[in-house]
């Protein structure tokens, strides 16, 4: 009996310290709560608080009786200065490091920073060897040298600021969707349409293990997207307002400054639309806007590129935002051109399309400030533009618009909605069984409708003012270079 309670006792008092455990968990040192670079230089109710900081080393003073370190995580151009004891260096505290550093965020005594951090602790995360690292400390290393390793170019400033703008951007164009009523649609990356025409493909087949089974994938050729707007047109029959934005491939063999194989594209379809005009003004409304907000949230990444990568571009810019958007015809246009004293390498003639030169030359013939060309000739312009039954001349509700530095950075059109002559285009041109879908669209319930698209990578070339279109994409395709 003795033994039985002795045991129940045993029970009682196992039970009694789970519960308590439960209940009154022992302490734990707190850590302090980690906070972004960004968010610790603009605190204002912080100061005198314990914090953490994660990042890389970007320069590193050692005086005898004080450390001072600038950290960089990413989240702004501006470096967070750390000021410690020497003692706290071990030696591994080189540029390029990374580090985590805990200590208290205090009011910075320098004109130059709003805060800084006295640290207590430093921890060396990943050790960086500067003599091997290809950026130096205070060299300002220009973009082509940058461009060579892919790798590790966002580790520059002139990359972080670069991709910083790129984000926000991202950010305000789908805002400005959203603010105006436009539904997103997912747009596929793999295709069966060749919505441009040009043929400038890349074809997807699966790997061989399963190509020797000796069946097409999907029993169709499949290809690399190169426009979602067929499939926008197909979603603007329930919407009357749909965008995609999303990658778009060309197989073009070109290796210009204006060209890659892979690229972002923002496109827009929108129903019971019956004038270019009303296309227009969404293309400038939202170039304007966008660009707007990124000024407003980027302010120290633009300055940075502005001042040391393209001179002059904020003053191009601003005359760009200030002035109505210039209009007129590819017709005019081509006047223009004939009577111009330069000489152009292709020479400009009507029912020829526009050449870089040409584009470049009208925009500065304009007053460096973009130009709507419209109403293009029929025949250079694909199936689905709008015939503007125009003869003699012949052309098509088509415009481009044309921006300082870049050429054409916006296509769009109003579409054929006429399901006759659609027909009869799609007939000439051997497609009718092909697109039957897209008849399709014009028997059940059609309406006016147009829509555009604007490459995304152009447009941030034409704020930020950088020559090559290479250098505002993370991970650059172009002919002869996958990389990564």
């Amino acid at each position: 009996m003795k033994a039985l309670l002795t045991m129940w006792a045993a029970r009682g008092l196992s039970r009694a310290l789970r519960a308590y455990c439960t209940s009154a968990p022992c302490p734990r040192p707190t850590q302090p709560p980690r906070v972004s670079i960004r968010d610790a230089l603009v605190s204002q109710n912080s100061s005198g608080h314990s914090i953490k900081v994660q990042g890389w080393v970007r320069s590193v003073r050692s005086q005898k009786e004080v450390l001072f370190l600038h950290i960089n995580d990413g989240s702004s151009l501006e470096h967070l200065q750390i000021v410690a004891d020497p003692s706290l260096d071990n030696g591994d505290l080189t540029f390029g490091s990374s580090v985590e550093v805990q200590g208290l965020l205090v009011k910075s005594p320098y004109k130059k920073q709003n805060m800084e951090l006295k640290a207590d602790r430093i921890e060396v995360i990943g050790h960086c060897d500067p003599k091997s690292f290809p950026f130096k400390y205070k060299e300002r290393h220009p973009l082509e040298y940058i461009r060579q390793h892919p790798h590790l170019r966002c580790r520059t400033n002139a990359l972080g600021s670069i991709l910083r703008v790129r984000s926000e951007a991202t950010d305000a164009i789908h805002s400005f969707f959203k603010a105006n009523g436009f539904i997103h649609i997912h747009t596929p990356v793999i295709t069966s349409n060749d919505c441009e025409g040009a043929g400038e493909l890349f074809q997807v087949e699966p790997s061989k293990k399963v190509k020797e089974l000796g069946k097409n994938f999907f029993d169709v050729p499949a290809f690399l997207t190169v426009s979602a707007q067929l499939h926008l047109e197909v979603m603007s029959g329930a919407f009357t307002q749909v965008f995609t934005f999303g990658p778009t491939f060309r197989a073009e063999n070109s290796q210009s400054r204006r060209h890659l194989a892979e690229f972002y594209m923002v496109e827009a379809e929108m129903s019971f639309v019956e004038s270019l005009q009303d296309i227009m003004q969404m293309m400038e409304t939202l170039f304007k806007a966008t660009t707007e907000t990124v000024l407003a949230n980027c302010p120290e990444d633009i300055e940075l590129l502005h001042k040391f990568v393209a001179p002059g571009q904020k003053d191009k810019l601003e005359q760009m935002l200030k002035n109505k958007f210039l209009i007129i015809s590819y017709t005019e246009a081509m006047e223009i051109l004939q009577k111009a004293s330069q000489n152009f390498t292709f020479t400009p003639k009507w029912g020829v399309d526009l050449q870089t030169e040409h584009e470049k030359y009208l925009v500065k013939y304009c007053g460096n400030i973009p130009v709507f060309v419209i109403n293009y000739p029929f025949d250079l312009k694909p199936f689905y533009m709008r015939d503007n039954e125009d003869e003699p001349q012949h052309t098509v509700a088509a415009v481009d618009l044309l921006v300082p530095g870049v050429g054409e950075l916006f296509g769009g059109s109003l579409r054929e909605e006429r399901f006759h002559l659609l027909q009869q285009r799609l007939a000439r041109l051997g497609l009718a069984d092909t697109y039957q879908w897209y008849l399709d669209l014009r028997r059940f319930g059609s309406v006016p409708h147009g829509g555009f698209g604007m490459g995304f990578e152009r447009y941030l070339q034409c704020i930020l003012g950088v020559d090559n279109i290479k250098d505002v994409i993370p991970f650059p395709r172009f002919p002869h270079s996958c990389l990564l």
